[in-house]
């Protein structure tokens, strides 16, 4: 997921460390849902082993997550391969997310970006899968085999065609693609993504077996990944609404007739979107003097016109 000009640090989050100078931060969450894995996974190891079976479960989990942090890495150095910014990867209840600052300019940029992720977790798959094919029976053979099948979960489950899923972002991109608007492609996945969080509460409650304890775990679980995707998706379509805004500001539309103080920036007249924006980011000022390409005045622009275009919409 792409997070414009998202901090180095959010809030309520942890520090664990550096990639190449991108921040590793934890939430506290994934401390919670670590427990909650150690007690489910340690029963299956207690008739294995001699050692604690807590304590080979907390193994596992923390294989776990190394593996998912190489799925974020994954994204950190495909997004940094297209010359965005990345400062920071967040490991959380449900993974991670990695912050990147820009957007990808062309849907083989936000395809190739998505789909890394992936393919390392499916890759880390399929190498603990046939890793454990040549294990004898024991708790080494159960915990490569665990996180070899996890990691395969976790790599078909990611690929899933909604946002905020990394498929989401595929499909997205493939959306993009063929009707040339990347708006589109947003609210198509983001959409398919919320129809998916519906979809996992109701194939819960229907296969959902009322008379075994272990139901209400269950639907617990499958409200806090529909949850997550519904959330996502939201943010998806608010951040699609912010650049349809965004991509209609256009500086011709704009310009006034008049003249400019003296010293006032110059912009082009033909720019418009995130070209603009970045502009008058780059030289701050009330007002600008529109030039055409020739460099000829022909009018003013003032900041406080962008702002309210791009707060109406129109």
């Amino acid at each position: 997921m792409s997070t414009p000009e998202a901090p180095s640090q959010p809030a309520g989050t942890w520090r664990i460390g550096r990639f190449a100078g991108v921040d590793l931060l934890a939430r506290p969450s994934l401390l919670l849902m670590g427990v909650v894995l150690v007690v489910l996974f340690a029963p299956r190891y207690e008739d294995q082993t001699q050692m604690n079976p807590y304590l080979v479960a907390a193994v596992f989990v923390v294989a776990l997550y190394a593996s998912i942090l190489l799925h974020e890495i994954a994204h950190v150095l495909a997004a940094r391969g297209f010359g965005m910014h990345v400062p920071s990867v967040t490991l959380h209840l449900l993974g991670g997310e990695t912050a990147i600052e820009g957007e990808s300019r062309t849907p083989w940029q936000e395809l190739a970006t998505a789909i890394v992720g992936p393919i390392v977790s499916l890759a880390i798959g399929i190498a603990g899968s046939q890793a454990a094919s040549t294990m004898g029976p024991g708790v080494l053979h159960d915990v490569v085999w665990s996180i070899g099948w996890v990691n395969i979960l976790v790599a078909v489950f990611n690929m899933l065609p909604g946002l905020p899923l990394d498929g989401g972002r595929v499909f997205k991109a493939i959306v993009w693609q063929l009707t040339g608007h990347e708006e589109t492609g947003t609210r198509v996945a983001a959409w398919i993504g919320r129809a998916a969080a519906v979809a996992l509460i109701a194939v819960t409650l229907i296969r959902a077996d009322f008379t075994d304890n272990g139901w209400t775990f269950d639907v617990i679980i499958s409200a806090v990944v529909a949850w997550f995707l519904w959330e996502g998706a939201g943010h998806a379509l608010a951040h699609a609404k912010r650049t349809t805004r965004l991509n209609r500001l256009s500086v011709r539309t704009l310009v006034e007739p008049g003249v400019a103080p003296e010293g006032a920036p110059r912009l082009p007249v033909d720019i418009g979107g995130s070209v603009l924006v970045r502009a008058m980011a780059a030289r701050p000022a009330e007002t600008y003097a529109v030039i055409e390409r020739d460099g000829s005045v022909v009018g003013v622009l003032h900041s406080a016109r962008v702002d309210e275009a791009w707060q109406s919409g129109r």
